[in-house]
């Protein structure tokens, strides 16, 4: 499977120490299958005036036997596993997860829910309608260790 992603620099050896604490799905290496989404996530390394690269993997199929969570939709066991990863209580041990990413728009409802300035089912009916985007993330190093990193294009604006 090809997998993106988009940084400041080239990755080739992805790994876990780099990674951040506190995102959507925990701390991970973040990839989608949606190239155009990609492309589209540097537009936040250009607002900060750095360059970006897209960087192409190939995902082993072997990745079907390691322990994955895949969300379908934005609904309540979405929005309470994001709740949980970004408040850094996430427990489970899922070695890859799937699923839509909180873009901005998103992002302003699951941040008004966790500020408590809207209720679960407030933010649920807002994100009912919402189609989720497309992000995996490799939560541990024996899912990175399938991936093979292919090439690497600088993104221009």
């Amino acid at each position: 499977m090809i997998l993106y992603h988009t940084s400041y620099m080239v990755v080739e050896q992805p790994d876990l120490e780099h990674s951040r604490d506190y995102l959507d799905f925990g701390k991970g290496f973040y990839l989608t299958s949606l190239r155009h989404q990609a492309v589209l996530y540097s537009e936040r390394f250009f607002l900060r005036g750095r360059q970006a690269f897209l960087g192409e993997y190939n995902l082993s199929d072997a990745y079907v036997d390691l322990s994955i969570k895949t969300f379908d939709a934005y609904d309540e066991e979405w929005l309470d596993f994001v709740f949980q990863c970004r408040k850094g209580e996430d427990k489970s041990e899922y070695d890859i997860v799937i699923g839509g990413i909180a873009d901005d728009k998103i992002f302003r409802t699951i941040d008004l829910y966790f500020a408590g300035d809207i209720s679960k089912d407030e933010a649920l009916k807002r994100l009912k309608y919402e189609k989720p985007n497309n992000q995996y993330c490799l939560r541990t190093q024996r899912a990175i260790d399938l991936l093979t990193f292919k090439s690497a294009e600088e993104i221009i604006k």
